[in-house]
């Protein structure tokens, strides 16, 4: 009766918080794209800082670092812009918030499933994606900062190197460098496992592990946010229930529900297309198996011999 119990209460709960984590994974993808083409959009027309005089001015005399920089029109640009840029990376946090409410949620309906997971995976994706929200929000304000004090000032090569090594930047770099890890293992580990009880489609589960292994990659694959924020939204509609069929059975039965094998499929493919056996008509004589005589064979012969 205690296991009847926690499985009715733990259907109850997560009646509770699906339409809330649904839209924490809908508004997640959504932001998650604007984000992106924002930013697209902001540097379309960044210029270009001229290449060929950087390289003409290696070749003077004299200490380089003391040269004027060749990245100003770049850096007025950016400050120009302190929207684009800054409102971008606003977007990128509210949407790392949205899906760690929307994983975490995941992870808490796998694990009622699977008692035996550990329970640090509930936390991993939602620290990753917290930590990349922070990284997100102190990289463009740092940059607009050390940007602004590098415009007040000489305006030289050094000064232009030196701008990188502003605190909030240092500190976005070093968060840069962990978080990426922790997002991409809790959104595998999550998809993976709440794959095998049944609650993601094979299809949904093999994706979001695809999607968290390209946020290590997001600076290789400009495609990768786009692939997270489908997923976003595709794992919203699972939350709803909306669909050809509905929500997997795991959501509805609270017990996990694992998906057939391809030779369990195979299987039952098979066994459809066997025919059935016609029943045989009545009066009509049952076959005999060959090598059995039929009893009436018997009582023949017996007659003729008498």
């Amino acid at each position: 009766m205690a296991a009847v119990a926690s499985v009715e209460e733990q259907l109850a709960w997560e009646a509770r918080q699906r339409p809330r984590a649904a839209a924490a994974a809908i508004v997640a993808g959504i932001l998650t794209t604007l984000s992106l083409i924002w930013l697209r959009v902001g540097l379309k027309d960044v210029p270009d800082a001229p290449f060929l005089n950087s390289l003409g001015r290696a070749f003077q005399s004299g200490p380089m670092g003391d040269q004027p920089s060749q990245l100003v029109p770049v850096f007025q640009y950016y400050v120009d812009r302190p929207l684009v840029f800054v409102g971008s990376a606003l977007l990128q946090a509210i949407a790392m918030l949205g899906l760690a409410w929307a994983v975490t949620f995941l992870a808490v309906c796998a694990r009622a499933r699977r008692p035996e997971l550990p329970r640090y995976l509930i936390y991993v994706t939602m620290v990753g994606a917290v930590l990349v929200a922070i990284a997100a929000l102190l990289n463009a304000v740092g940059r607009l900062i050390a940007i602004n004090d590098f415009l007040d000032g000489a305006k030289t090569v050094n000064a232009a190197r030196d701008v990188n090594s502003q605190p909030l930047l240092a500190t976005a770099f070093i968060i840069g460098q962990i978080a990426p890890l922790a997002l991409a293992a809790g959104m595998l580990l999550v998809s993976l496992n709440a794959m095998r009880v049944g609650l993601l489609t094979r299809f949904l589960g093999v994706l979001g592990m695809i999607s968290g292994g390209l946020t290590i990659f997001s600076g290789f694959f400009l495609f990768g946010p786009f692939v997270q924020a489908f997923w976003l939204l595709s794992l919203g509609f699972v939350f709803l229930g909306v669909g050809r069929d509905g929500a997997p059975p795991a959501w509805r039965t609270g017990q996990a529900e694992p998906w057939p094998s391809q030779r369990e499929l195979a299987a039952q493919r098979q066994a459809a297309r066997k025919p059935a056996p016609e029943p045989a008509a009545e009066g009509e004589p049952q076959p005999v198996a060959a090598g059995r005589p039929h009893p009436t064979s018997k009582k023949r012969k017996r007659k003729r011999r008498g």
